[in-house]
């Protein structure tokens, strides 16, 4: 079978020019980096930050042997990883676009500062304003399959508004890297009460990791 990256090369030369019309947002901080040294060449996205790091929010895979991109997710029901098979340039802007957007809506420890491509100039600096979390306690891990999956909580306060911070990470191992997938619940003190009794009043309902796979 022969491996040819021909169809990775004609959609990398286009993407710059296609994301650039994404939104003003995107146009502003957001950066490309191509890598063709890995099995599978991927397009990574990512924004820097005024402390001269780069904060990752996606990665656009490439099968030479199947000739098509894709997303790596992990289905939560199977506890499995899975593609998300990107059939053209507008699947790969679509999801780029996506979770450009899924990033500054769920970074939310701390106010972060990205910089946008003339980052020389400080008032074309764009600051996201994040909710201020005092973590209460450490990640606790809930599941763990080592170095295969692991699903983890972190409880905090809200310093604005007291809100309390459920905060739940699912990490992934794959070959190549490990992928985080995190999301936040925010409840007020009144609301604790109710969620932990309608929780345990119908955990018999529920279905545990160990039933679904073979441990």
């Amino acid at each position: 079978m022969t491996i040819t990256t021909e169809w990775f090369d004609r959609v990398t030369e286009e993407l710059q020019d296609h994301l650039n019309s994404i939104c003003e947002e995107y146009d502003q901080i957001g950066h490309m980096n191509i890598n063709r040294a890995s099995k599978h060449p991927r397009i990574e996205f990512f924004v820097s930050t005024e402390d001269e790091d780069r904060d990752y929010f996606c990665t656009i895979l490439f099968d030479p042997y199947n000739e098509e991109f894709y997303v790596e997710s992990f289905d939560v029901e199977l506890l499995q990883p899975t593609r998300i098979i990107l059939h053209d340039i507008t699947d790969i802007i679509e999801a780029v676009h996506e979770s450009f957007h899924e990033f500054l809506t769920h970074d939310s420890d701390s106010e972060l500062v990205y910089l946008d491509d003339d980052s020389d100039d400080e008032d074309d600096e764009i600051t996201i304003e994040e909710i201020d979390v005092e973590w209460e306690t450490p990640e606790v891990t809930a599941f763990l399959i080592e170095d295969n999956v692991e699903v983890t909580y972190q409880f905090g306060v809200d310093n604005a508004n007291g809100d309390g911070v459920l905060r739940r990470v699912n990490r992934l191992w794959t070959d190549d890297d490990v992928l985080e997938d995190e999301s936040t619940f925010t409840f007020k003190k009144d609301e604790a009460s109710t969620i932990i009794a309608m929780i345990a009043s119908h955990m018999d309902r529920m279905v545990g990791y160990d039933e679904i796979i073979d441990l």
